[in-house]
């Protein structure tokens, strides 16, 4: 059996995300390889606290230099790839590239494709303000993969950014916010979208496929058998 890769992970932002992937990607392993099969991986953990201070000041200079740190460490610690386990933070994604010699799996590569698999090509995303109304995530999709990309509107948007800030990264999961963001979701199925975007690597934690009248694309999961596969050869 050829060895796997090592996956870099860079968590902590939040936590209770990446404990996701640590779980997932450990599964996916132990499916594919059976009995007691794991994955090899590396994990930088951030303190949230201070990330999301600078994400809210707009510091985003800073916040490059820290995914870089991060990226670098792995690097040296024998990381094959690196797998940014957080949807905003793919603002630094290009810093990342720059920096390393280790490619990075970006997150909206492997959520378009599983897009572009349903036959779907309007789709509602969902995330922080920053994934919703900055270009970084929107345009890799619109530009890379020819998706039609809809956000919520002001009010909503406000809405979906505070649940994830408030409660979601704390791991509070409330059945309240979970209305939210459904009659959110509704709302842009009306304006025709054909799937809705989990584009927050946390909702996963509030919303599954039953809570929507159309598909959802749990970037969570589908990063994290991106990232099963890279590192088994499969892709």
């Amino acid at each position: 059996m050829a060895e796997q890769a090592v996956i870099g992970l860079i968590g902590g932002m939040s936590w209770e995300s990446s404990a996701q992937y640590y779980r997932l990607i450990n599964e996916g392993v132990r499916d594919r390889l059976g009995g007691v099969a794991s994955a090899r991986t590396l994990m930088w953990s951030f303190d949230f606290a201070r990330i999301e201070a600078l994400q809210h000041d707009g510091d985003w200079d800073a916040l490059a230099g820290q995914m870089v740190d991060a990226a670098k460490a792995l690097q040296r610690g024998g990381a094959d790839f690196l797998v940014l386990c957080t949807n905003t933070m793919h603002r630094c994604a290009w810093a990342i590239d720059a920096a390393v010699d280790i490619p990075l799996l970006h997150i909206a590569d492997p959520t378009a494709a599983a897009i572009q698999a349903a036959g779907i090509s309007r789709v509602g995303l969902l995330g922080t303000a920053f994934t919703m109304e900055q270009d970084f995530y929107r345009g890799r999709l619109e530009e890379k993969f020819g998706l039609e990309v809809l956000v919520p509107d002001a009010q909503d948007r406000a809405a979906v950014h505070g649940i994830i800030y408030r409660e979601l990264v704390a791991g509070q999961i409330l059945d309240a916010s979970r209305e939210v963001y459904k009659a959110v979701i509704e709302r842009l199925v009306e304006r025709g979208a054909q799937g809705i975007i989990l584009g927050c690597t946390e909702i996963m934690l509030l919303i599954e496929a039953a809570d929507s009248p159309v598909p959802v694309f749990d970037t969570t999961t589908l990063h994290a058998t991106a990232a099963v596969e890279r590192a088994l050869g499969v892709t």
